[in-house]
């Protein structure tokens, strides 16, 4: 993993979306003076390549003039190794002012869209899609890069086709995940995917992919049999990233993942202390965090995909229990059944085996679309 810095100006958010878990009313704004301290507390932490990603809640809340002091501010103070930059948004702030700020330092954008515009505000709200769309034009005329994540739900798995079909004809890169159990409102499950049917939706998805693939690019698929292949998770869902991505709130604190921002159990330190990597192992959360790696090496060691899985996101997997390690990501059942999907596909393609022995030989079989050339492309 690279070293991930998620920077969170804000958890407040001016949308309202059904399932969400992770905006907080009257969350306080990231004040430039903390930009000046991760800068300080980066400089004698780490010496390596790092990526910052905005995220929130809604970053641009912290408006233009955050942003046109804290870019040049890591960028200068950080000036002696290789930087990148990205944001996650639902666009509804975008400026020209601010458009023109990220096209100069190259700034990637990903934001939310659930589909078509009746589905997507069924579950984000009235207005949302009209409200992203103007967003995404202005970063457009730009030249900024968009990309765009679905949440599938309990509601929009059942339009999946009408989805698929909407990335397709649009020309968007498809990235999605499923809705988690809300950690707000009275009812958490509502909205949530059950494990099973994400892993239909998954293997759903990775046959529409290859059907239609160079018209549309599925990124999630991509990473899944990069893992694989590689042996290696690809995205921090299947890897040990503690100690290659941390989340710095609002206030300065120091978190594992932006998912843990605005939990007090789950502060590491503050970057005001600059704290040192030994500073932050001494915390409860990082402790709690490495407890889920020995958890994960105990109980997933036979299984096939633990290399490139990893027991899944710790975050998934602690929450239900309120802090306590009793199980890996829920989604584990999901991860089965596509990861031994392709690696079936893979056995049958090569060898006509459907069995997890990548070395038993037999007659080619071309039954299905081919999940090679899909591998190979990534390669």
């Amino acid at each position: 993993m690279p070293f991930h810095v998620m920077l969170i100006p804000t958890l407040g958010c001016p949308s309202n979306c059904s399932y969400c878990w992770s905006s907080e009313e009257r969350s306080p704004i990231m004040s430039i003076e903390t930009i000046k301290e991760v800068v300080e507390w980066l400089k004698n932490f780490r010496d390596d390549s790092v990526t910052f990603t905005f995220h929130g809640g809604e970053p641009l809340l912290a408006g233009a003039g955050f942003f046109r002091e804290a870019l040049p501010l890591l960028v200068e103070g950080l000036s002696d190794r290789k930087m990148a930059f990205a944001i996650q948004t639902n666009l509804w702030k975008m400026t020209p002012e601010i458009a023109e700020i990220f096209a100069k330092y190259n700034i990637p954008i990903g934001s939310s869209l659930d589909g078509p515009k009746e589905l997507n505000d069924f579950q984000r709200g009235k207005g949302y899609y009209d409200k992203t769309m103007r967003g995404y034009e202005i970063a457009k005329e730009h030249g900024l890069s968009v990309r765009f994540i679905t949440t599938f739900t309990s509601h929009s798995v059942n339009f999946k086709d009408e989805i698929f079909n909407f990335y397709l004809e649009n020309g968007f890169m498809l990235k999605f995940h499923p809705a988690l159990p809300s950690l707000r409102g009275d009812e958490p499950e509502k909205w949530a995917l059950d494990p099973e049917e994400y892993g239909r939706l998954l293997i759903y998805l990775l046959n529409k992919y290859l059907e239609n693939l160079g018209r549309i690019e599925v990124l999630n698929i991509d990473h899944l049999c990069k893992g694989v292949f590689g042996g290696r998770g690809a995205v921090c869902t299947f890897v040990d990233c503690m100690g290659d991505t941390f989340a710095v709130g609002p206030d300065g604190g120091i978190y594992p993942c932006y998912r843990f921002v605005g939990m007090p159990k789950y502060v590491m330190g503050n970057v005001y202390d600059h704290p040192s990597m030994e500073d932050l192992a001494q915390s409860d959360a990082w402790k709690l965090m490495q407890q889920y790696k020995e958890y994960v090496d105990r109980e997933c060691k036979q299984c096939a995909h633990i290399k490139y899985c990893r027991g899944g996101c710790p975050y998934n997997a602690i929450t239900p229990y309120d802090g306590e390690i009793k199980g890996v990501d829920p989604h584990c059942i999901s991860y089965k059944m596509i990861f031994d999907e392709i690696t079936n596909r893979v056995n049958e393609e090569l060898f006509g085996s459907s069995g997890m022995d990548m070395f038993q030989a037999g007659p080619m079989k071309a039954s299905r679309p081919g999940i090679m050339s899909l591998m190979l492309k990534k390669i």
